[in-house]
């Protein structure tokens, strides 16, 4: 009897970091009958990223409603690594797979769902907040984020809190 590790990343927008190990799997039984593998998800900071913190720290879930890329709201997971670490992935918040492709307009989309998963986190008592930045469809630099968390950026012609930031009209950071 042999014994192998699978250490393998998700497949960007088609399989999670398990998914894959869990098929990489099936294809070598199918082929080797007697042999024990040994799954060791990975991730880059993009999805699957809370999923395989997660699994190795025999951590837990929490879920939350947060505002997605375009503003709608959507429920979030992240997760519990102990009781003072939480792990949250920009990808379930503010993610390229929550995105028609069609829909995909970087000047239209916010990182504020994933500064409202942090806000709801620290609130929760966690102390130690890892937040993974990959897989992200936006591209404002972290303004909805820092919005969601409080930074007021002095809008001229949008005197609250902004759902979309359109880098044009970004003037000041308060």
């Amino acid at each position: 009897m042999g014994c192998s590790s699978l250490a393998p990343d998700s497949f960007k927008g088609s399989l999670t970091t398990l998914e894959v190990a869990n098929s990489i799997e099936k294809g070598i039984k199918n082929i080797i009958k007697d042999v024990d593998i040994v799954k060791i998800p990975i991730a880059d900071g993009g999805e699957g990223t809370v999923e395989a913190l997660v699994l190795a720290t025999n951590g837990r879930y929490e879920e939350a409603y947060v505002v997605g890329p375009l503003g709608k709201r959507l429920k979030a997971k992240y997760g519990i690594l102990d009781e003072h670490i939480s792990v949250i992935e920009m990808a379930a918040t503010s993610g390229l797979t929550l995105i028609d492709k069609d829909k995909l307009d970087v000047l239209s989309t916010t990182t504020y769902g994933t500064g409202e998963l942090v806000k709801i986190a620290m609130e929760k008592g966690y102390r130690k907040i890892y937040v993974g930045l990959g897989g992200s469809c936006t591209n404002d630099g972290g303004v909805g984020f820092a919005q969601a968390l409080g930074v007021s950026f002095g809008q001229q012609k949008y005197p609250t809190i902004v759902l979309y930031i359109i880098m044009k009209h970004l003037r000041l950071i308060l």
